[in-house]
């Protein structure tokens, strides 16, 4: 009987490693679905990015960066399926994503502290703002705030938001 226990052990192990090894959280994403849907609630892997990238070539997956929003809050950026994806990550687990709007140069991406009215805004902001030569803050055209109780992101209004010019993190020279 130790026999076969002792032998049936390191199959089981093996076989659950490798299953638990190969989930990573975008194994339930789909081109053409609910990317949100599917990613909310899931453990995404902390195996290298270039590894999650290969076995998600489907998906066209491409991994944009990350912000630390607190000690166990961050911002992870995927490309997937040719959009961009901001997804709040709290200890591996997805706890919201955001369909990111497109940045360019003239309008690039932004993510930090903002002010509002004049205001400091207490919460981390993420936005695409409007790019205006010579400009040290600039203008949002869209705008997100980071609840980090609730590792949420919650629409902000636009207006009188200003965000300065070095917070913008942009791949596509938006600076």
């Amino acid at each position: 009987m130790m026999k076969i226990a002792f032998g049936i052990l390191p199959a089981a192990l093996l076989f659950f490693s490798s299953a638990s090894y190969a989930a990573d959280g975008f194994d339930s994403v789909h081109c053409g679905s609910d990317v949100r849907h599917a990613l909310l609630g899931r453990t995404l892997s902390n195996d290298r990015v270039v590894a999650i990238e290969g076995r998600h070539k489907d998906l066209g997956l491409k991994d944009l960066g990350a912000s630390e929003i607190s000690d166990d809050l961050s911002l992870i950026s995927w490309q997937i399926c040719g959009d961009e994806y901001a997804l709040l990550q709290q200890k591996d687990v997805v706890r919201d994503v955001l369909k990111f709007p497109q940045h360019s140069k003239e309008s690039p991406q932004f993510i930090g502290s903002c002010r509002i009215d004049g205001h400091e805004a207490s919460d981390t902001v993420v936005a695409v703002l409007k790019n205006q030569a010579g400009a040290t803050d600039l203008a949002a055209a869209a705008a997100w705030k980071i609840d980090e109780k609730k590792a949420k992101f919650v629409e902000l209004a636009t207006q009188g938001l200003r965000c300065p010019r070095d917070g913008v993190i942009t791949t596509d020279g938006g600076s």
